[in-house]
C-alpha cells in the first residue's frame, strides 16, 4: 500500500497516487526528527491517504521555511529569536512536543582517560581556546579536538548561551564545524580527543556524556535532571504550525500530543510533556 524511504535525511511516507489526497512537508531540527519520521510513519498507516515528508538541516531551516511558506510544520531544537518572532507575526503556533538534554559529550578515550565531569567555566575555556590538551583538565596528554556546530543549528544556541553567555558566541578553540546529529556523532565516535554538544539520545558507547560541574555540583545530562530542572543545558523540542494549516497537518500534530505520539517521544529518549 505504501513504501518508505529514507535518504540523505529525508523520510517519505507514500500511499498509492489513486489514494493520496495530501501532502504534509515537515522540515528542520535533526533532534526533533527522530521523533515525527516514527510519528510519520504510524500516522500514515493510520492515515493512507497522507503523504509526509520529513526531512532535517537544522531548527533555523526549519522556522525559515515556515516564514518563507515552503513548508506546512517546521521544528526546532530551540526557542525563535526576537526576529524570527517577528516575520512569523503571531500567525504560527510554537508548540513544545518533548524536553531534552544538550549533553556536553567527549569520545570514549577521553572519558576512560579520567574526564567524567567538567565545570562550565572549563568547558568555556576549551571552547574559547584557553585550554587545547586534555591533560590540562585532568585528563590524557592529547590536543582537544573542539566540535562546533553550524550557527542556525537549535542545539548550538543551547549550548552556547548556557556555557559561553551568549547563543551567538564564537567558539575561537573550535577546529570542526558540524551539522546534524548523526554527523557529530560519527565525529567524536572516529575520535579519541573530541569534545562537542549531541542531544542525550544520540550518546552510546562511543560517544559519552559527561556531567556538568554548576557550583560545586555535578549533574549529568539526563531526563531525570531535566524533569526537575537541574541541568543547566535542557530545552524544549518544538513544532511551528501555522494558523491556517490544513486540517490533516493539524491532526498529525495532535497526534503528536497524543499518547501514542508521546510514547514515540519517550522511545526516543526525550522527555515527554505532562
Amino acid at each position: 500500500m505504501f513504501k518508505s524511504i529514507f535518504v540523505c535525511g529525508l523520510l517519505l511516507l507514500t500511499s498509492s497516487p489513486l489514494y493520496a489526497t495530501e501532502r504534509i512537508d515537515i522540515v528542520g531540527s535533526t533532534t526533533v526528527l527522530p521523533v515525527v519520521s516514527q510519528a510519520a510513519t504510524l500516522y500514515h498507516q493510520q492515515h493512507p491517504n497522507i503523504t509526509i515528508t520529513v526531512s532535517g538541516g537544522g531548527s533555523g531551516v526549519g522556522i525559515a521555511s515556515i516564514i518563507q511558506g515552503t513548508a506546512q510544520i517546521g521544528m526546532a531544537s530551540r526557542n525563535t529569536t526576537e526576529e524570527e518572532q517577528a516575520k512569523l507575526n503571531g500567525k504560527v503556533d510554537n508548540i513544545i512536543i518533548a524536553a531534552d538534554a544538550v549533553a556536553v559529550a567527549v569520545s570514549k578515550a577521553v572519558y576512560e582517560s579520567g574526564i567524567h565531569a567538567l565545570s562550565v567555566e572549563q568547558i568555556a575555556d576549551i571552547y574559547r581556546g584557553k585550554v587545547r590538551n586534555w591533560k590540562d583538565v585532568g585528563g590524557l596528554d592529547a590536543r582537544i579536538v573542539v566540535i562546533d556546530k553550524e550557527a542556525s543549528r537549535g542545539t548550538r544556541h543551547v549550548f552556547a548561551k548556557a556555557i559561553l553567555g551568549n547563543k551567538h558566541a564564537r567558539a575561537a578553540g573550535a577546529s570542526i564545524i558540524s551539522g546534524s546529529n548523526n554527523e557529530e556523532q560519527a565525529i567524536i565516535s572516529h575520535s579519541n580527543a573530541a569534545i562537542g554538544m549531541l542531544s542525550n539520545a544520540w550518546l552510546n558507547n562511543k560517544v559519552r556524556g559527561i556531567d556538568v560541574i554548576v557550583k560545586g555540583t555535578r549533574i549529568s545530562p539526563t531526563i531525570d535532571h531535566v524533569r526537575d530542572n537541574t541541568y543547566p543545558l535542557a530545552r524544549g523540542l518544538h513544532i511551528l504550525l501555522p494558523k491556517h494549516a490544513s486540517p490533516a497537518a493539524k491532526n498529525f500534530v495532535q497526534f503528536l500530543l497524543s499518547e501514542q505520539g508521546q510514547s514515540i517521544v519517550k522511545q526516543v529518549g526525550y522527555l515527554p510533556i505532562e
